[in-house]
């Protein structure tokens, strides 16, 4: 009895067709019931396995048209550069300048990644830390990290918004009417105002704000203290006998 012999070239013509498929579908193309026979003829192919639906559909990498974060998807059904959805989570926080909270990176994959980042945090492949109440997922190298929780807290540092999404604005629109409205406030209210803000973010804070306001970070340190000690004189922009001194007018004799 002869043994049965199969083709990749079966499995080609089919994704080229399909351009996705199941383990049953590529069965069904070989006439065989055996995983193992499949996956041998996968092996003589380019393929992919799909990062969502549990990995359990496959292309051919010839057929990927992969964006500039390395993703692909076809019928909703999801490809990466990078592989599987730790391989592809692990290189999205590493990567990511302010790193991700869970539900960000759940937007970017189109997938849950809550066992995908528990996974890798166990692994000790990335890091995370409570930002804002919530955990952000960072890089595992500490330089990186460091970089990465300064920049996440300039970006959430001004204004404080509980529910930004209602706002219909994107976060450039945003800071550039923060900006507006501090150009208008005078020298106390723009101190005070830094040294609020700089209390919301609590540690670094007046790093944070000095440079996005292009301020002294003692001026905003100044402000925080004043409001803390509540030090604050209304109707006065400057302390008694603060400014230039007064000239006085000399009459002629």
């Amino acid at each position: 009895m002869r043994t049965a012999t199969f083709s990749a070239d079966s499995i080609r013509h089919f994704l080229l067709h399909s351009t996705t498929a199941t383990l049953d579908e590529l069965r069904r193309v070989l006439g065989t019931e055996v995983d193992l026979t499949v996956f041998r003829k996968l092996r003589e192919l380019d393929y992919l396995t799909s990062y969502s639906h549990s990995g359990r559909y496959y292309a051919l990498r010839e057929s990927a048209r992969f964006d500039a974060t390395g993703l692909w998807s076809h019928d909703e059904v999801w490809f990466s550069h990078h592989g599987t959805l730790l391989a592809t989570a692990e290189a999205f926080v590493n990567t990511s300048p302010k790193g991700y909270y869970a539900e960000e990176l759940a937007q970017a994959l189109h997938v849950a990644t809550q066992d995908a980042l528990r996974q890798l945090v166990e692994r000790k492949r990335i890091a995370r830390a409570l930002v804002s109440g919530l955990y952000l997922y960072t890089s595992a190298d500490p330089a990186t990290r460091q970089r990465q929780r300064l920049l996440r807290r300039s970006v959430q540092a001004v204004p404080t918004i509980s529910d930004a999404s209602r706002l219909e604005v994107s976060p450039d629109e945003v800071k550039a009417a923060i900006i507006l409205f501090f150009s208008l406030l005078d020298e106390r209210q723009r101190r005070l105002y830094a040294g609020l803000e700089s209390l919301k973010l609590g540690r670094g804070g007046d790093t944070i704000l000095a440079d996005f306001l292009r301020l002294d970070p003692h001026t905003v340190a100044r402000g925080r203290q004043q409001l803390l000690e509540q030090d604050v004189e209304t109707g006065r922009v400057r302390k008694p006998g603060g400014g230039r001194k007064r000239v006085e007018k000399k009459r002629p004799r």
